[in-house]
C-alpha cells in the first residue's frame, strides 16, 4: 500500500503517538486489532531526563511487532540528532519528528507546533536528525501555527528537500488545538505537491469517515488518535471497510469484556501493581464512556485501587450488561 523506507505497510490505517495514552500496551494491542504501524508517545529530546520512571517507560519496546517507531520531541537540532541516535541505539527502526503537539508546556519550550513559526529551524532539525540515523525518519505535523498562518506546503516541501520519509498531517493549526473540525484540503494539497507519502490526521472517528478522508485527500493512510481510545477495534473496522466495503458489526459485549480485561491486565504487568490500576481507571473511562448506565460504575471503578478489585468489578458489570441484553432480546 505504501512504504516508508525498506518498510512496506499492507494496511492503511496507522496509530498516532499521544502522549499518556500510546504506552506499550496500548500499541501492542491496536497492532493486534488492525492497525498497519503503531507510534510510541513523545520522547524529550533532553537524554537528561531519560533516567526517570516515565522516560525509562516510554523507551521500553519489549516484545513488539517491527518496525519499532518512536516520536521525539525538542528545538534543538544537535540534541534532536542524539535523541534520535540513541533511540535507534534501543531499537527504533523509524524515528518520527514531533511538530504537531499544540500543549503549552511543549510550545514553550520551542518545540512541538511552535517550531512551525520557524521553517529555518525547522529545515536544521529535519536535516540533523536525518543525517544522523541510517533509519527513515518521519514528520508530523500541523497545517501551521495559526489559520492566518497556514505554512504546511512550504514545511512539507522543506521536509521532502530534508530526506524526511513520510508526512503525517493534522488538519488543524497550532491555534485550533483540537477546537473545530479538521480541515482536510490542506492534507490534499500537500499530498499533490510531494512524492513521500502523507498520512490523513484529524476527526477520523469512523470507517466511513476514514473512506471520505481518503477520497477528498487521496493520502496513503489515516492516522487515528482520540478515535482510539477505548475503542482500538477502530482500526480492523476501518481497514475491513477499505477491503471490503461493508462495516463490520459492533464488537459484542463478551469481546468488549475480554479486550478490556486483557487490556487491564496488560497495564498493571507493564507499570506495576501501584501506577498499574490508577493508570487503568482513564483508560476504562473510555471503553464504557458510550455505554448506558455506565456513570455509576466508572465513579466507583476509580475509587479501586488494586488490580483484582478492578477486575472483579469490570467482570461483574458486563455480567449484568450481559444479562440485560439476552432478557431484551
Amino acid at each position: 500500500m505504501f512504504r516508508i523506507g525498506p518498510y512496506q505497510f499492507d494496511s492503511k490505517v496507522i496509530l498516532a503517538p499521544m502522549a499518556g495514552v500510546t504506552d506499550r500496551p496500548f500499541r501492542q494491542l491496536c497492532r493486534q486489532l488492525g492497525a498497519g504501524l503503531v507510534v510510541s508517545e513523545m520522547v524529550t529530546s533532553n537524554s537528561e531526563l531519560w533516567g526517570t520512571r516515565k522516560s525509562s517507560l516510554r523507551l521500553d519496546h519489549t516484545g513488539e511487532v517491527e518496525p519499532i517507531a518512536v516520536q521525539i520531541a525538542g528545538g534543538d537540532p544537535e540534541m534532536m540528532a542524539e535523541a534520535a541516535r540513541l533511540n535507534v541505539a534501543n531499537g527504533a527502526q523509524i524515528i518520527d519528528i514531533n511538530m504537531g503537539c499544540p500543549a503549552k508546556k511543549v510550545c514553550k519550550k520551542a518545540a512541538g507546533s511552535a517550531l512551525l513559526k520557524d521553517e529555518q529551524l525547522v529545515a536544521e532539525i529535519l536535516q540533523a536528525v536525518v543525517a544522523a540515523v541510517d533509519v527513515p525518519v518521519t514528520l508530523k505535523f500541523r497545517t501551521g501555527w495559526s489559520t492566518e498562518e497556514r505554512n504546511a506546503l512550504r514545511i512539507a516541501r522543506i521536509a521532502e528537500d530534508s530526506g524526511i520519509s513520510a508526512l503525517a498531517l493534522h488538519g488543524r493549526t497550532r491555534a485550533c488545538a483540537f477546537t473545530g473540525e479538521a480541515e482536510y484540503d490542506t492534507i490534499a494539497a500537500v499530498v499533490q505537491a510531494v512524492s513521500i507519502p502523507v498520512f490523513s490526521n484529524g476527526d477520523i472517528d469512523s470507517a466511513r469517515k476514514a473512506k471520505a478522508v481518503l477520497d477528498h485527500t487521496q493520502a496513503a493512510a489515516v492516522m487515528i488518535g482520540r478515535a482510539a481510545q477505548g475503542r482500538p477495534w477502530i482500526f480492523r473496522e476501518i481497514e475491513h471497510f477499505l477491503v471490503t466495503g461493508n462495516e463490520l458489526p459492533e464488537p459484542s459485549l463478551h469481546e468488549v469484556r475480554e479486550i478490556l480485561s486483557s487490556h487491564l491486565r496488560e497495564l498493571y504487568c507493564f507499570y506495576g501493581e501501584f501506577m498499574g490500576p490508577r493508570i487503568a481507571r482513564k483508560h476504562a473511562g473510555w471503553y464504557l464512556q458510550t455505554v448506558p448506565d455506565s456513570e455509576l460504575f466508572r465513579r466507583e471503578f476509580n475509587k479501586l485501587e488494586t488490580a483484582q478489585a478492578q477486575q472483579d468489578s469490570v467482570q461483574r458489570f458486563f455480567e449484568q450488561l450481559i444479562k440485560k441484553e439476552e432478557k431484551a432480546a
